[in-house]
């Protein structure tokens, strides 16, 4: 069937502060870089005044500007995009099957990155076409301010700046507002509103939930690999030292000033106090804070009672971090004999004695090497995660991604290497083509519509999955054989943290262990 293409009157949508002009392909609405609010620099963001005339929705919006240029390297296993950056950057992306009165359900991804990186257009896979045509439903991406953008705390310097330490998740928020607002234009259900990020987005659909001014803007959030503990802990403290340090450094009378700086400058500014600060134990920005607007992450303040009926899934992948470790090894080929001798080499015989039964209990048929690539950095504070919040409802779902590549002669499952399969984007990326890819997708796409259609992500594809429990961890393994199990690592990862902990970050490269064939 030859692929179809309009862009013309039928294409033109009327939104709240006027027309936007997408254009239809292959069977969608695509409307690109549409401005949702303004901001001036460490401001709350205010709605876009209204426009005349028809605004052409057909290019991403600019990004938001980044500390780092990034550098080409490991794009094999996650591939990137790099876009035009600006601080003009509260945009959104938006896939539909129509513009119509059907009522679709609505998907809002929140990039990864931290606080500090990423963007909208980012991950090759973070493409919604897929997801819009296979799933009938609407799928939304949003740019967003960060780093000194977007989480620096400026408050002691007026109540214009109340919430400066916070203001990307203010964007991100009013996002939210205009779609509530504008959606139903472009065929999606307003109540019905599912947030889902990955990683640094994944921490964010945590902190919409402590954040008060979301409450009523989505209904259900998808958090993957977002649960990482101290790699993402809130900005704690006054930033007065951090923003009188850029002060002095740039040789500035007055905060109003700090506004009209180059970004450039104060990127590089704010970089070099920060590095003076953090090892300190100060504030240095870069992530939310805990204030009247944000009640703070839930490990240590609890879950807010008011969102408490919200559906969450909530995983992380097998190797995390760990996987992108080089090894020697050519897993394929360890017998289990091998990948022991390995184990004890890297934890003495005791660690090996206590962490290879339980791992073998957990992950049967794997190779003990793979204890070492196992991730404890996310996946223990998300036990405890999902510990605290099964306790309030019995909404609360937790998934594993366990599926092994091809890379390297076999690596584990890395950070972000689930992503092309929730989108049901595998075909975009290489690494995931191999047997059984179809049919691990649609396990992973047909449980992420099914919840946001429903709120309960079983379906046809997958064993029952039932919502976790307080003492009862429920967890869809995803992999080559996708299968539910109860408490599976509860004891093997505390022990992981304790004792691959002080080791990690050695490559396997780096054990000088001979092994005799």
């Amino acid at each position: 069937m030859a692929l179809q293409f309009e862009y013309g009157e039928n294409t033109i949508v009327a939104t709240d502060k006027g027309r936007v002009k997408g254009y239809a392909y292959n069977g969608l609405m695509i409307f690109k870089g549409i401005p949702y609010a303004k901001a001036k620099r460490f401001h709350a963001p205010e709605p876009m005044e209204p426009w005349e005339g028809v605004l052409d929705a057909t290019s991403y919006g600019c990004v938001c500007p980044l500390l780092e240029l990034g550098k080409p390297g490991g794009e094999l296993m996650v591939p990137h995009r790099y876009w035009v950056m600006d601080e003009d950057c509260q945009n959104l992306n938006l896939w539909t099957p129509g513009c119509d009165d059907k009522k679709r359900p609505v998907l809002v991804w929140l990039h990864g990155g931290g606080f500090e990186a990423g963007s909208a257009i980012e991950h090759i896979a973070y493409e919604g076409e897929n997801m819009s045509r296979l799933g009938q439903v609407v799928t939304i991406s949003i740019n967003h301010r960060l780093n000194v953008l977007g989480y620096c705390d400026l408050s002691d310097f007026g109540e214009e700046y109340a919430n400066s330490g916070n203001a990307g998740t203010d964007d991100i928020i009013a996002a939210l507002q205009w779609i509530h607002d504008n959606v139903a234009a472009f065929g999606g259900d307003p109540e019905n509103v599912t947030v889902f990020g990955q990683s640094g987005g994944g921490a964010k659909v945590t902190t919409l939930i402590q954040t008060p001014a979301a409450d009523g803007l989505y209904a259900k959030g998808i958090n993957m690999s977002g649960v990482i503990g101290p790699v993402l802990a809130d900005a704690q403290g006054s930033g007065r030292e951090l923003v009188e340090g850029m002060l002095q450094d740039l040789k500035l009378d007055s905060v109003r000033e700090l506004e009209e700086v180059p970004y450039a400058l104060l990127a590089e500014s704010y970089k070099k106090v920060r590095d003076i600060l953090r090892p300190q134990g100060k504030y240095v920005g870069g992530a939310p804070h805990p204030n009247a607007f944000y009640v703070g992450e839930p490990q240590a303040n609890g879950f807010r009672k008011e969102t408490a009926h919200i559906p969450l899934i909530v995983g992380s992948v097998f190797g995390e971090f760990g996987a992108f470790m080089p090894s020697k090894y050519d897993r394929s080929k360890l017998t289990r004999e091998e990948g022991t001798r390995i184990l004890e080499k890297a934890l003495g015989k005791e660690g090996t004695e206590k962490l290879l039964p339980l791992f073998e209990k957990a992950y049967p048929g794997r190779n003990p090497v793979d204890l070492l690539l196992l991730d404890f950095i996310f996946r223990l504070p998300e036990q405890g995660y999902i510990q605290l919040r099964s306790g309030l409802n019995r909404c609360t779902w937790s998934y594993l991604f366990v599926q092994d590549f091809t890379v390297d002669g076999g690596r584990v499952a890395w950070h972000c290497s689930d992503i092309p399969y929730f989108f049901h984007n595998t075909d975009l990326v290489a690494y995931p083509q191999m047997p059984g890819v179809e049919k691990l997708e649609a396990q992973i796409f047909e449980s992420v519509m099914a919840f946001a259609r429903t709120g309960d992500p079983n379906n046809e594809e997958i064993p029952e999955w039932k919502p976790s429990a307080p003492g009862e961890e429920h967890t869809i393994l995803f992999g080559p054989d996708t299968k539910v199990v109860t408490n599976h690592d509860k004891e093997l990862i505390p022990l992981v943290a304790q004792y691959v902990g002080p080791i990690f970050g050695k490559s396997m490269s780096e054990e000088e262990v001979e092994i005799q064939h």
